[in-house]
Order: structure tokens, then C-alpha cells, then sequence
């Protein structure tokens, strides 16, 4: 059950409506995280920017491994079901490399490096030590990368935490995140 309401398009502050319209249109649906976050107009539009930049940011499959990760991590069962499910359906990772990804790890050489330090980001709310910054830039990835990656971690951290708070109602093929067992 919701702890914060998750509004129709209807019932959504006229604001919100737009930009739910947009969601719908790229989608083809709206996902209750999307409903959720209308409740505010402004938290809406500035998380549909700083998503869309997101989007344009390092590959579709090293987004989803470190959304996975840092969703695992976080406990949100809602994250974890929503990326489980992008994971497979559009980013095309396998069911090893999704579980691989959940446990902060890759079998790519260079996602390994990615999504373990997003791991390490969350798990230290960013308190990374040197030889983590070492490690990411030696897999070949750039300071902006590591930007990006960070970028990432913060983007998913938010919608964990609104999902958790909300105990928003999963709309996707549900996963369980293991950890909190």
C-alpha cells in the first residue's frame, strides 16, 4: 500500500500533466514512480532533466548494472523490479549478468570497474578512497565517466529512497531484493 499517494493523470497537479503526457509518450506508459514523483511539479520536471541527461550518459548497460546495484544495496524492491526488467527487455543483459550486477560485478571487464564503484559510492555515500578512483580510471574509464557514474548512483539513490519512504506499489514483474532477506 502507497504511504504517499500515487496520482492518476487526472488527479495529478495540472502542472505534472505535461510532463506525465511526455513520460507516456516515450514509455508508452507511466510507471507509478513517474505518478509518484508528480505529486511535486518541480521534483517531476527537474527528475525527468537530470533522467534525460542521464540518458545521453556512458551505455544503456552500464546504467542498468549500477541501477541494479545501487537499488540491491538500498533495499528497493520497486528499483530492483523496474531495472530487473529494463535490464533484460532493454538493455539485453542475460539473467547471470543481472545477477552479477545486483552484486555489484560484471563479467565486462570495463562494467566491472563501472558498477563496483557505484557500489562502493553508495555503500560509502561517496567516501571513496584513492585507490577506488585508481581502479575505475585504469579500466579505461574517463573523469567524466566517473562523473557520469556518480551521477548514476545519486539519480537511482533518489528514487530508492522515494520509493522506500512511499512503499510505492511495484508495477513491474516483481523482484525481491535479496540483501534485506
Amino acid at each position: 500500500m502507497n504511504r504517499i499517494s500515487v496520482p492518476s493523470h487526472d488527479s495529478a497537479p495540472e502542472a505534472s500533466r505535461p510532463l506525465l503526457d511526455a513520460v507516456k509518450a516515450q514509455l508508452g506508459t507511466v510507471p507509478n514512480l513517474f505518478r509518484l514523483i508528480a505529486n511535486s511539479p518541480k521534483v517531476l520536471e527537474g527528475f525527468l532533466g537530470f533522467n534525460g541527461a542521464l540518458g545521453k550518459t556512458l551505455d544503456v548497460k552500464t546504467r542498468e548494472r549500477i541501477a541494479l546495484a545501487v537499488a540491491e544495496i538500498n533495499g528497493c524492491d520497486y528499483c530492483l523490479s523496474a531495472h530487473n526488467y529494463l535490464a533484460a527487455n532493454l538493455a539485453r543483459l542475460d539473467s547471470e549478468e543481472i545477477d552479477r550486477a545486483r552484486k555489484g560485478t560484471s563479467a565486462d571487464a570495463r562494467a566491472n570497474a563501472a558498477v563496483a564503484f557505484a557500489a562502493k559510492v553508495t555503500r560509502s555515500r561517496g567516501r571513496v578512497e584513492d585507490a577506488d578512483i585508481r581502479a575505475v580510471k585504469s579500466a579505461g574509464l574517463s573523469e567524466a565517466e566517473v562523473v557520469e557514474i556518480v551521477a548514476v548512483v545519486a539519480e537511482n539513490f533518489f528514487t530508492n529512497m522515494l520509493n522506500n519512504v512511499a512503499e510505492t506499489e511495484i508495477d513491474f514483474p516483481v523482484v525481491r531484493n535479496a540483501l534485506a532477506a
